[in-house]
């Protein structure tokens, strides 16, 4: 029974690009919060990241890596499952904390359960021991139980995680790790913890990032409190590489590196005004670098690929079969064909209810925004919290923002489409959907999203019910701007607007 099994799992992987060893590899993949691609080796030139760096040299390297959520706990729920978050009902952020549940359609599993399943010790953690100074962000929300962070919006069973850190897995036994790291939430939200943050690296990495020095997008004024932050979210660039690093180390230390295959991303891009939470490229961009047993070194691939392709990337190199209903896909097969477009969902965050789609080709973004009568910032009392983006109402009452400021960011009303050239247009600043010369893109975009929204099974707005149940996790918890915005998005939605 066992030869037939073996030879039914190499019959079903012999189109993969492994070649693999009679030990099965490990799989690590690094996860970090709130990080856009500000790595050396992605033309970052304001800081180094020797460590990421040498992945990227050492494996190969997607340049046009995206997620199909740019906020963690959707983004989560799609890694985890391989699936795009509108078609499992995980899509806003941070739901099913309340009386009401959501439970992952018939099929579909959590990918530790599947790797637990074939005997792999799965684990969760930091991915260092005896480190006080570097552990991984403590799991919010669901499950977790003070594992690494797990953030997903579906019931689970916790236990689909053996422990925090492979140490304890029984002798020759592989492992699925998932090293979590705050990232960008090292710098915090506020600038008092900006500047302790360039403090630290001023000790701890032999000087920080300065100000002067930081590049930011064209429609960020260069205002002492968002260079002070961009350079501190550097920094957090910089420490993020670094515990890259230690990890590398400890796995090369332990004899484990070569037969271990190493994925580095991000959960989405910078929390900024119109990075996280958005479908510009600020928000939805991402590094993705695998390194490993057969896999190419030194290469870069350009073709569109999704966070949700870890998932079936992952099963493959460990000879576990992929279930048909996941959505993501192999693109380390030999037989992969790249994807011509992909897509992305943002939807309610905490309070504040959203739903914007989007498509993307090699070439042009296409943007649907299903609520245009509302602005861009809407009230968000975990952005509104952020002193950059205190500092950006600030200018924008004052009248002191940039004409190209003002429009993107503080617009009362957005267009109901959006479509850019995202290759001549990187910070997507220019609307080309009322452009007669982009008709037939717009329309031929309009019309590919209409039918993912469709094939997909998207599950799109939540009932009252649900947002009513979910909202009971933000109640009574002493914050009134919350409360204020609940009351809004319900007046707003009798409004019709």
């Amino acid at each position: 029974m066992k030869h037939l099994l073996s030879l039914l799992l190499f019959s079903i992987f012999a189109g993969s690009t492994f070649t693999f060893a009679a030990e099965r590899p490990n799989i690590l993949w690094f996860v970090v919060d709130d990080m856009s691609a500000n790595f050396s080796c992605y033309g970052e030139k304001t800081i180094q990241t020797p460590n990421v760096d040498r992945l990227a040299r050492e494996g190969t390297m997607f340049s046009h890596a995206f997620v199909t959520a740019p906020v963690c706990s959707p983004c989560r729920s799609a890694l985890i499952t391989g699936m795009y978050q509108t078609t499992i009902g995980a899509h806003h952020h941070r739901s099913g904390r309340g009386p009401v549940k959501i439970e992952l359609p018939e099929g579909v599993a959590p990918v530790p359960a599947l790797f637990q399943k074939a005997g792999y010790y799965t684990c969760i953690g930091n991915g260092l021991l005896n480190d006080t100074q570097a552990k991984g962000k403590k799991a919010k929300g669901k499950g977790g139980g003070g594992l690494g962070k797990t953030d997903y919006n579906f019931e689970y069973d916790p236990k689909i995680y053996d422990g925090p850190d492979w140490a304890a897995r029984k002798d020759d036994q592989p492992f699925f790790m998932q090293v979590q790291l705050g990232g960008g939430k090292l710098r915090g939200g506020k600038s008092a913890q900006a500047a302790a943050l360039s403090k630290r690296a001023e000790t701890e990495l032999g000087g920080a990032t300065k100000e002067e020095d930081v590049t930011l997008p064209p429609y960020y004024p260069r205002d002492p409190v968002l260079l002070e932050d961009w350079a501190a979210y550097l920094d957090a660039v910089r420490f993020t590489d670094q515990h890259v690093g230690k990890v590398l180390a400890r796995l090369e230390k332990e004899g484990l590196l070569e037969n271990t295959l190493v994925i580095f991303m991000t959960d989405h891009g910078i929390s900024h005004a119109r990075g996280k939470q958005f479908l510009y490229n600020e928000g939805t961009h991402v590094p993705l670098v695998v390194r490993g047993p057969g896999i190419a070194k030194g290469v870069v691939r350009d073709d569109l690929v999704m966070q949700i392709d870890l998932a079936p990337l992952s099963l493959a190199a460990a000879g576990i079969p992929i279930p048909s209903a996941m959505q993501g896909r192999d693109i380390l097969a030999k037989d992969y064909k790249p994807r011509e477009e992909v897509f992305a969902a943002r939807d309610r965050c905490d309070e504040t209810v959203e739903r914007i789609r989007s498509v993307r080709t090699g070439q042009h973004l296409y943007i649907r925004n299903f609520y245009p009568k509302r602005p861009h910032l809407q009230p968000n009392a975990y952005k509104d919290g952020k002193t950059i983006v205190q500092r950006l109402r600030e200018l924008h009452t004052d009248g002191k923002l940039e004409p190209l400021s003002e429009k993107l960011l503080f617009s009362p009303e957005r267009p109901a489409e959006e479509l850019y050239d995202w290759k001549a247009d990187p910070w997507q600043v220019k609307n080309l959907a009322e452009d007669p010369a982009h008709k037939a893109t717009l329309e031929k975009l309009r019309a590919d999203l209409d039918k993912w929204i469709a094939d997909s099974g998207d599950k799109g707005p939540e009932s009252d019910a649900m947002y009513d149940s979910d909202m009971q996790e933000y109640l009574g918890k002493g914050n009134p701007e919350v409360e204020k915005n609940i009351a809004l998005m319900k007046q707003w939605a009798k409004e019709g607007k």
